[in-house]
This record gives structure tokens, C-alpha cells and sequence, in this order.
């Protein structure tokens, strides 16, 4: 006979320390959640379990997962708990999550998600969708909508899009005059708050919205800013198995992280929030600093490492940083460049940040695959390496290991590692890039005028910096003619 199943029968049967903080059932709905992903199971749900369990409140979290039907599905099978291990290389430690209190698809029923945005006993949503689900431009932030959610804004038909599920659920929370509400996003966007208030209010303009529902939300919605932080690798067969180890049951939305977590919120929430600061979130006035902090020192160097060692065919990050010279690349990478782009939050030095970084990085228990995290560069690169650049060259400084990054991009997204093999472009611009690069001299001089030229996503004053440019086109050279291991031998 097989295992039994994770499920509110068998949580008595578990270790005592595995055991969920809050029951399933119990804890009313408070808290909305976009994007059922493992980054959120492992962290917004572990910190708002936290905190309801040692202050209270009706702060039970609805997740409601885009198109992940068979996610969904699992969940309700498991009475909607599940298990984070947090893994380092010493030990490994699981406990059962039992903050969700309910989960739904928004695929097959957006109605209902629209509905219960529009439900006054819910006060807080939060989002974790990536970076390409906003639909913004990612150098300037402006509305990039595509047809459906053209749609979405124009026709009555039922949302397919997030931005189009948030603008209906306001506006159906406005027509009731359902309460103040605190929309959350905890993307690695820059001025995320900002951000999401400049979709909604895009979104609300080309929906051609009157003003009374536009004035509701601008009155009675809040927009914090935040910065969030663990890795979390997607999950494998070994990340279920490991879990029915220590668990005895099987749980088949099991999820695995590193010990680190942080997660720094503006203190903006006009309907209340759950007592995050009681589970270790720092609630400030701006997370501005530190979003720059998290984007540049960490994402930043995250994607360096990601592009390098899939060019070089490390499976995953741990893999990359064991790469001759690169520990060395990265670290000038942070020192010279990262930490003179910007102000950091009063107290943190950029440089010893950026070295804990790279010790998070080296955690060999967490198999965090290159190709996971060279994913969507179009929209990741501005925030993490090209605002870093833009910074920089403002101040009058060079910023040639930025230009690094910059060049293994390029390289990663024409195609092949060092090796021949073939890399794939899983990204939102896919197409446009492959005919940016194919449209273009068959050169390095080519590619690296082909993807500066992508104006939705280089800066223009990037794109029109002649030492960039030489800066980007001698890395790119570098690593077409002698790969990326003789590179980085030559650079450090």
C-alpha cells in the first residue's frame, strides 16, 4: 500500500515539531494571494502562520493560483496543507504550513476571484506572479497591455490576466463600497508598491473607469512597497520524497528553502494586516533601500551567476559559484560597482551583504538550477544589472563588470553554452529578441547593437553610452572566443 497522504486525518501522526502552527478550517479568510508558487508557500504563508499564531486574527490566507489546476488540485486533496523544508548543509528540518484557508483557480472560475477581491472580511492581497504577469514596461513602468488584457479593460468578459482580476475586483469593491484594502506585491520589481499603483491607475484610465470608482480607489486602497527574500528552488521527485521522510505521510506540494528569510514591508495597510513584525518582518516608512539592496547585490549577482554557469554547463548555482575565478568575478562585481550605484539602508555595508550572498548561494542543499533563474532576463535585467549601469555612468563612474552581466546575457539568449549545447529562451520577448539577433551583422558587434537597440528594455541612456557599448562588446567578445571559464581567468 502506498503512503498516506498529508491531510488534516493525519496531522496528529506527525513529529511534534512538525506539526502546523495554525489549523486548516479554524482561522477565517483575511488575505488574498495571487500566485500559488513555492516562493510564496515558503514564504508569506510561513510568516503570516507565524504571526497568527502569536497574535491572532482572522488573517487565513485564499490562494488562488492562475492556470496551476493541478496545484489546486492538490492542495484540496491535502485539506490545503503542505510542507516547507529548510535545508542547509548541516541538517534539514519540515514542518507542516497550515495558513491557507482555502485555495482556488483562477482560470476555471475568474468570477469567483473577482468576488472575493470585492469581500469585505478581505483586506490585505498579496502577489507573487513574476515580474512579466504586471505587464508593465520594465525600463519605465508604463502599461504594455497585451490582447487580452486589452480585453480585460474594454469587454465584460470574465478577467484572464492579473492586472485585469485586481482592476474588476476594486471596481466590484468600490460599487459596494466593500472597505479599505492594502494590495501587496512581493515582486522583484523596483518601487514595487509604486509600481502596482501605476498599473492599477493605468489600467483604470484605459478602462476608461468614471471618476467616482477611481476616486473609491484612490481614497480606501493602499499600496506598500516591500522586499522579499529566500531561495526557494523549484520542487522535485527528491523534494517530495525527502518531505514523506521526515513527515511519514506524502505530501505532493511539499516545497524546500534555505534557512535565510527576510521580508521588509511598508507599513501601509488602511484595513489592518497581520502582525508580520511578531514573525521577524521588518515594517518600515520606505523599503526602498533595501529593495535596491535585494535587487542589485543579490538578483543582480544571482542572475551574473546564472548566465556565466549556464554558458558554462553547471547544472545549478551552487555548481556555477564552484567555477574558477568566478567567486572573484562576483565580489568586484559588488564592491566596484554594486555597492557605488546606490545608498543602502542606514547600517548595512553593500560588501558584506554581498558576501553573505554568495555563502547563501554555495548551499549545496539547495540544487537551484541556472536555467530556472536565467529565465525572463528581458524582464529581470533592467532592475538588476542595467539600473545598476544607468546609476553608475550618471555619477561619472565605468561600470565594467555590470557590462559583464550584460554581455553573458546576450551570449546566453544567442542560444548555445561553451560547449554546443543548446540553451533555451524561456522569456515574454522571446520572439522579438531572436529577431533583433537575426536581423543583425552575425557578430559580437551585431548582437550587442541588436539587444541594446530592445528599447523596452535598455535604458536609452544605457543604450546610448558608447563605453557601455565598448565595455559590453569587449566581455562579448571575450566569452564567443574563449568561453567563459578562460574569461573569467583573464578578468580576475
Amino acid at each position: 500500500m502506498g503512503a498516506s497522504r498529508l491531510g488534516l486525518g493525519v496531522v496528529r501522526r506527525l513529529p511534534a515539531e512538525a506539526r502546523p502552527l495554525v489549523r486548516p478550517g479554524t482561522v477565517p479568510a483575511g488575505v488574498v494571494h495571487l500566485g500559488l508558487g513555492a516562493f510564496h508557500r515558503a514564504h508569506q504563508a510561513v510568516y503570516t502562520e507565524q504571526a497568527i499564531g502569536l497574535a491572532g486574527g482572522d488573517w487565513g490566507i485564499v490562494g488562488v493560483a492562475p492556470r496551476n489546476a493541478a496545484l489546486v488540485a492538490t492542495l484540496a486533496a491535502q485539506d490545503n496543507l503542505f510542507s516547507v523544508s529548510t535545508l542547509s548543509a548541516a541538517d534539514r528540518r519540515t514542518r507542516v504550513v497550515g495558513a491557507l484557508a482555502g485555495v482556488r483557480l483562477a482560470a476555471a472560475d475568474p468570477q469567483a476571484v473577482v468576488a472575493l477581491l470585492a469581500d469585505p472580511s478581505i483586506r490585505v492581497v498579496t502577489l507573487t506572479v513574476t515580474e512579466k504577469a504586471y505587464q508593465l514596461d520594465p525600463a519605465a513602468g508604463t502599461l504594455r497591455p497585451d490582447a487580452d488584457l486589452v480585453a480585460d479593460l474594454t469587454t465584460d468578459r470574465p478577467p484572464a490576466t492579473v492586472p485585469g482580476l485586481l482592476v474588476r475586483g476594486l471596481l466590484a469593491r468600490a460599487a459596494a463600497d466593500a472597505g479599505p484594502i492594502a494590495l501587496v506585491s512581493c515582486d522583484n520589481l523596483p518601487a514595487n508598491g509604486r509600481r502596482l499603483r501605476g498599473l492599477v491607475t493605468q489600467s483604470l484610465a484605459y478602462a476608461g473607469t468614471p471618476p467616482p470608482a477611481v476616486d473609491w480607489v484612490e481614497a480606501h486602497v493602499g499600496f506598500p512597497g516591500t522586499m522579499v527574500d529566500r531561495i526557494v528552488p523549484a520542487s522535485t521527485p527528491e523534494t517530495l520524497a525527502a518531505a514523506q521522510r521526515a513527515l511519514g505521510v506524502e505530501d505532493l506540494a511539499a516545497v524546500a528553502a534555505e534557512p535565510y528569510t527576510q521580508w521588509v514591508i511598508e507599513d501601509d495597510f488602511p484595513g489592518g494586516r497581520p502582525a508580520w513584525d511578531r514573525a521577524g518582518a521588518v515594517l518600515c516608512a520606505d523599503a526602498g533601500p533595501w529593495e535596491r539592496l535585494k535587487l542589485r547585490a543579490l538578483n543582480g549577482v544571482h542572475s551574473a551567476t546564472a548566465y556565466l554557469g549556464a554558458l558554462a554547463g553547471c547544472e545549478t548555482i551552487a555548481d556555477a559559484l564552484a567555477l574558477p575565478h568566478l567567486d572573484t568575478v562576483l565580489r568586484r562585481l559588488i564592491a566596484e560597482d554594486v555597492a557605488a550605484s546606490f545608498a543602502p539602508p542606514d547600517g548595512v555595508d553593500v560588501v558584506g551583504y554581498g558576501d553573505q550572498v554568495l555563502d547563501r548561494f554555495a548551499n549545496p542543499a539547495i540544487r537551484h538550477r541556472t536555467l530556472q533563474v536565467a529565465m525572463d532576463g528581458s524582464q529581470k535585467l533592467p532592475q538588476r544589472i542595467l539600473h545598476t549601469v544607468a546609476d553608475l555612468r550618471a555619477a561619472g563612474r565605468p561600470a565594467r563588470w555590470a557590462a559583464l552581466v550584460v554581455a553573458a546575457w546576450i551570449r546566453f539568449v544567442q542560444g548555445s553554452a561553451d560547449d554546443g549545447r543548446p540553451l533555451p529562451l524561456d522569456d515574454p520577448l522571446a520572439e522579438r529578441i531572436r529577431a533583433a539577433l537575426a536581423a543583425a551583422p552575425q557578430t559580437p558587434a551585431g548582437a550587442v547593437d541588436a539587444v541594446l537597440g530592445l528599447d523596452e528594455v535598455v535604458p536609452p541612456e544605457v543604450a546610448a553610452d558608447d563605453q557601455v557599448r565598448a565595455d559590453v562588446l569587449a566581455w562579448l567578445t571575450d566569452l564567443h572566443q574563449h568561453g567563459v571559464r578562460a574569461t573569467l581567468a583573464g578578468a580576475a
